[in-house]
C-alpha cells in the first residue's frame, strides 16, 4: 500500500507530489493524456506545437522566483524575448517559459515518481485506516493518504461527504476560459511575441513562433477568448467549435490584419474551470485524521504560483501535522 495517492499532475500536483515523495511512496494519477494540467501542451507537427493553457510564469514572491531561478539554470526555462503588447496599458513583467514547452515544471517535478495518464477516479472510499481508490477500469487500488489538487466543484463531486464545514462553505466561483490554436501557412512572421487585448471576444494572443523552440514559415498562433465570452460559450461549444473556432479567428485576423486564406489548422479548447480571481481564506486543505488533503491555484487566485503557494502551504501542513492514527 502506498503513502499517497495524487490527483492531477499539474504544478499543484507535481510540486506537492514531489516533496512528499522525499519521505514517502507517492503515485499520481491524471485523466488528461499528458502530465501538466492547464500548463498543458498541444502538439501540432514534430517540435511545433502551441501552450494552450497557461502561457507563461511571473513570479512575484521570493520562493516561487528561487525557484523559476534554479529551473532556468538548469536550462528548463528561459526568458520569453521580444515585443509584448498591452492594450490594457499594464505594465509588462518578466515572463518565463519552459524550452521545450511549458508543461516542463510538471514534468521535470515528476520525472522520478510514478504517473498515470488518460486515467480517471470515479470513486474514493475510506475503510477503516485507508482510501480505497477506484479507476475508471474499475480497478481498486488501496493508499494510506489522498490529495486532490482539481478544483473544488470536481473535489466535491468525489469527496464531499468526507470533508469539513470549513471547505464545503467556501465561496469558490471559477471561471471558463476558451483557447483557439491556429495555424498560418506561407505567412512572414509577425515581429511581436504576445498581445493582451481590450476587445469584446479576445483577452490574449500568443505567437508561438516568437518562443524560439522552432523555426518555420508556418505562423502559430494561440488565442485565449475573454471572460464574458467564455462563460457564454464553454457549455455548448464542443457542439460547435467550427463555428466559435471561425467567430475568434475572423475577429483575430481582423485586428491584425492576417489573412485568412493562410490558415492550414486550427482548434479549440475549452476549460470550463480555469481560474479563480477571488482569494478564500485558505491557502489549502489537511485533515489529518482520514488523511485527505485538497491544494490548488483556486486557494489564492489565477495564477500559476498560486498553485505553487497553495501546494507548498499543504505540504508544510502534512509535514507539521501528520496523521493522528497510525496506519500500516
Amino acid at each position: 500500500m502506498k503513502d499517497f495517492c495524487v490527483l492531477g499532475s499539474g504544478i499543484a500536483g507535481s510540486l506537492v507530489g514531489n516533496k512528499l515523495s522525499k519521505k514517502y511512496s507517492v503515485e499520481v494519477f491524471d485523466k488528461a493524456r499528458g502530465i501538466g494540467g492547464r500548463s498543458s501542451n498541444r502538439r501540432y507537427v514534430k517540435n511545433m506545437s502551441f501552450d494552450h493553457g497557461l502561457q507563461y510564469f511571473s513570479p512575484k514572491t521570493k520562493i516561487y522566483n528561487n525557484f523559476l531561478t534554479k529551473l532556468l539554470k538548469k536550462k528548463k526555462l528561459k526568458i520569453w524575448k521580444g515585443t509584448h503588447l498591452d492594450f490594457g496599458f499594464k505594465k509588462n513583467s518578466a515572463k518565463y517559459i519552459g524550452v521545450k514547452s511549458n508543461n516542463v515544471i510538471s514534468k521535470y517535478l515528476l520525472k522520478k515518481i510514478k504517473t498515470k495518464c488518460s486515467t480517471r477516479i470515479i470513486e474514493i472510499r475510506f475503510i477503516s485506516n485507508h482510501w480505497v481508490v477506484t479507476l475508471n477500469n474499475n480497478k481498486k487500488i488501496n493508499f494510506k493518504n489522498i490529495i486532490f489538487t482539481c478544483p473544488l466543484p470536481q473535489v466535491k463531486i468525489l469527496a464531499k461527504r468526507y470533508l469539513k464545514k470549513k471547505i464545503l462553505k467556501l465561496n469558490v466561483k471559477i471561471s471558463p476560459n476558451i483557447t483557439v490554436m491556429v495555424a498560418y501557412k506561407n505567412s512572414n512572421e509577425i515581429p511581436i511575441s504576445s498581445i493582451k487585448f481590450d476587445d469584446k471576444i479576445i483577452a490574449w494572443a500568443s505567437n508561438e513562433n516568437s518562443k524560439k523552440r522552432f523555426r518555420s514559415k508556418i505562423n502559430l498562433w494561440t488565442i485565449q477568448t475573454n471572460l464574458l465570452w467564455s462563460k457564454k460559450y464553454i457549455d455548448k461549444y464542443k457542439d460547435n467549435k467550427s463555428k466559435l473556432s471561425n467567430l475568434v479567428l475572423k475577429r483575430f485576423e481582423v485586428i491584425t490584419g492576417i489573412d485568412s486564406t493562410k490558415r492550414c489548422f486550427e482548434d479549440i479548447h475549452g476549460w470550463k474551470f480555469a481560474f479563480n480571481y477571488k482569494k478564500t481564506n485558505l491557502s489549502s486543505y489537511w485533515d489529518s485524521k482520514l488523511g485527505i488533503g485538497i491544494c490548488g491555484d483556486w486557494f489564492l487566485g489565477p495564477k500559476a504560483e498560486d498553485a505553487f503557494l497553495s501546494a507548498n502551504n499543504l505540504y508544510n501542513k502534512i509535514k507539521k501535522n501528520p496523521l493522528k492514527n497510525k496506519r500500516v
